[in-house]
């Protein structure tokens, strides 16, 4: 373990030294999406049960005729009347949230559920097979959802989720066919014209290569939001290869441009950092390694953790602060998990270590 800590402090003490990117890796694909495409939601009715006592009235119609109902299918059919008093079964509203790249068949997906009548909790209950359909009465089913349920805010039990509970049996297509051109959203948190026309710049200098070309630009900026791709006419005969090498473009230099902030998706374990993103001297305890901005020693010579994640202390306040890019860089090298790194981001925020916006799944 100690010479694993050396090569640790190595590291950190490199990463000082050679400056590395503050947003190397950082693509197009992350931060936009094409015109025309979006996240979309299918959802439907069902039922949970095995729950404690907490579900709805079984003299409540709304629930006890889909229950008769599901009864009836499973073979085993019983008169509204006949339902017991137990409350173990809860009528929900099921949802599933389909990203703006779309779905294929037998993918799966996560599903929030939530009560619709008189239920008081949802803790400890299961999601029956519950077939899920588009907006607008649209009468295709697109998946299917069902399995047991997690509460995550114990002070609002009347919603759970249920982790990958939907499964495709429908492809959902968002983005539209590529043509003679196509134009590119900035997601709204990296808009702005300094960074629309630095990606823009970015896409011709990575797509062309020379400086000699690049009066056959194939981007350009329309406006703080918007970038319109030209699809060379060489390129038209597989126009999604060329849109793949567009989306992979490093936009770096762009992000350079925009203020300082941290934006982190905890579904997919994304950590983007726009600006020169500070962090003050902290010392932080992760399981048996302490980290700091400087220095890495064994459990025991640095502090001890107080949380399950990480426990952070202030240094000394006189010392320069240094890159979060190169902390987040350590992390990774030391294989700790992008939702541990997430709530580590969260704890620097709270102690006013962290010089920057942070914004997780789109909330400050």
């Amino acid at each position: 373990m100690r010479r694993r800590i050396v090569n640790i402090l190595f590291m950190l003490l490199a990463l000082g030294v050679l400056s590395l990117d503050a947003h190397a890796g950082k693509t197009l694909r992350e931060i936009s999406r094409v015109k025309g495409q979006g996240a979309s939601v299918v959802q439907g009715l069902g039922l949970v049960v095995g729950l404690d006592g907490t579900g709805d009235s079984s003299d409540e119609l709304a629930m006890a005729r889909p229950l008769a109902e599901t009864l009836k299918n499973m073979g085993n059919p019983i008169a509204v009347d006949e339902l017991g008093k137990g409350k173990s079964v809860a009528l929900v509203m099921v949802s599933c949230r389909i990203p703006r790249e779309g779905a294929k068949t037998d993918d799966v997906f996560d599903v929030e559920i939530s009560v619709l009548n008189s239920a008081k909790s949802l803790e400890g209950g299961r999601l029956l097979t519950t077939p899920l359909i588009g907006p607008r009465r649209d009468p295709v089913v697109y998946a299917f959802a069902e399995g047991s349920m997690t509460v995550p805010d114990p002070d609002l039990p009347t919603t759970a989720r249920v982790a990958r509970g939907a499964q495709m049996v429908r492809d959902i297509n968002t983005t539209p066919s590529i043509g003679g051109s196509f134009d590119l959203i900035i997601d709204q948190s990296f808009s702005g014209w300094g960074a629309a026309a630095a990606i823009s710049a970015e896409i011709n200098q990575q797509y062309l290569l020379t400086a000699s070309s690049m009066e056959n630009q194939v981007a350009r900026t329309v406006d703080a939001r918007t970038i319109r791709v030209i699809v060379p006419v060489t390129e038209r005969e597989e126009p999604a290869a060329f849109f793949g090498d567009i989306m992979q473009t490093d936009i770096t230099s762009a992000l350079r441009k925009l203020p300082a902030q941290v934006r982190c998706d905890t579904s997919t374990g994304i950590i983007i950092i726009t600006g020169d993103v500070q962090v003050s001297p902290t010392v932080i305890t992760h399981k048996d390694l302490t980290i700091s901005t400087t220095v890495a020693a064994p459990l025991g010579q640095g502090g001890e953790a107080t949380s399950e994640f990480a426990a952070i202390y202030a240094v000394d306040d006189e010392v320069d602060t240094s890159r979060l890019q190169d902390l987040i860089t350590a992390f990774d090298q030391l294989d700790i998990p992008p939702i541990e790194q997430i709530n580590i981001l969260k704890m620097l925020r709270e102690t006013g270590m962290l010089h920057a916006k942070l914004i997780i799944d789109g909330r400050e």
